[in-house]
């Protein structure tokens, strides 16, 4: 029985495993290791891929969201709103800023931060002077609800950091992220969409001023010139080989986008009719990225043991809300909180998904859904 892995990352290095090679024997036989042509290239890039005006390359996802509350001014004192069904990242790089997060539940339709509750929670909660900024989570690949979210930030006057993670090439009514809030983060884990060999990521914006302090802070501060520090920054610069890669992957990230849109049409069709399985909801005035393929079911557990006695690996994004971690107990939030985040962490599956599955892998993983639930 040949395996299904939840995501296979070799699939693509046949198209570029050569241009790889060649540009990473020439930056080390040159010791270009940190900074250079290749950062600032991609950086360009990158926001012209965004349809942005500055990118920021730096050295992970987390430190991207850390560097732009910092830049914003987010500190001691502040509260941040964060989507409760998220992975940790997203919440620790607040704390990490040193403000206090706190957390707000899901649309059921797009899993991502209910712009209702938004305006709940700054209505009624005694806190709410305290908030200072908003960092929606453009998860599994699908933008928020960013015309409402854009609408309450402006009406609070509060910062927002589009958390884009996951959501490399995604649209919102023909808007990238960026468009809306004054920072959108994005990580270029191995597994993203646009994957590095390792850890890096990178901050977009329009505003150049949050452009020049967020370029600062990452290389310690420094100012054009060497050992001429404007302030205290951190060394969380984007590694030069990592640019080189990204650069080149780049250029297809386009293509492999529109492979996994259409893979997904091909799962769309292959579980239309279970009726056990709510698949993920699609609007026409979206692109979604589809980083994650995640359908719900009652029998999530059982499904996900029955697929693995089977060879086929699935995952779970998140099975623990974020507000009952136990690194969020000191935020006293208790079961029963957010009920649409709780609901969701007991139904959701990720379904194996990169751009070069094929359609034969995706109707054997359909077929044994079907004969689960018959």
């Amino acid at each position: 029985m040949t395996k299904i892995p939840l995501m296979d990352l070799t699939s693509n290095f046949p198209q570029i495993y050569d241009e790889i090679e060649e540009k990473l024997k020439y930056l080390i036989k040159n010791t270009q290791f940190i900074g250079g042509e290749e950062v600032k290239l991609f950086e360009k890039e990158y926001a012209d891929f965004c349809s942005s005006k500055y990118a920021i390359g730096c050295s992970n996802g987390t430190d991207a969201l850390v560097i732009s509350l910092k830049t914003l001014g987010i500190g001691p004192g502040d509260i941040v709103l964060v989507p409760a069904n998220s992975f940790i990242a997203t919440s620790e790089a607040v704390t990490q800023a040193g403000a206090r997060v706190n957390f707000i539940d899901v649309e059921p339709e797009s899993n991502n931060m209910d712009p209702q509750k938004i305006r709940e929670y700054l209505k009624n909660n005694k806190n709410k002077k305290h908030v200072k900024a908003i960092i929606p989570v453009h998860l599994y690949g699908r933008m928020a609800n960013m015309d409402e979210i854009t609408q309450i930030a402006e009406e609070y006057n509060l910062k927002l950091i589009e958390d884009s993670a996951q959501a490399h090439g995604a649209l919102y009514k023909s808007h990238p992220p960026a468009h809306f809030g004054d920072f959108a983060t994005y990580s270029f884990y191995p597994g993203k969409n646009l994957g590095a060999f390792g850890d890096s990521g990178a901050l977009i914006t329009n505003n150049e001023e949050l452009y020049i302090k967020a370029k600062s802070y990452v290389d310690h501060g420094r100012m054009g010139k060497k050992y001429e520090h404007a302030m205290e920054g951190a060394n969380m610069r984007l590694d030069t080989l990592q640019a080189a890669i990204l650069r080149i992957k780049l250029r297809y990230l386009s293509q492999w986008t529109e492979m996994r849109i259409n893979k997904v049409g091909y799962y769309m069709k292959g579980l239309s009719s279970i009726n056990d399985i709510t698949l993920p909801s699609q609007r026409s005035d979206l692109l979604q990225s589809w980083h994650l393929f995640v359908i719900q079911t009652a029998k999530r557990d059982e499904l996900q043991l029955y697929l693995k006695d089977r060879g086929i690996s699935t995952g779970i994004h998140y099975p623990i809300p974020l507000h009952l971690q136990p690194a969020y107990k000191y935020l006293s939030y208790q079961k029963g909180d957010f009920p649409i985040t709780e609901q969701l962490s007991q139904r959701i599956l990720s379904l194996p998904l990169w751009p070069e599955i094929t359609e034969y892998q995706i109707d054997r993983i359909c077929e044994e859904i079907g004969k689960f639930f018959s």
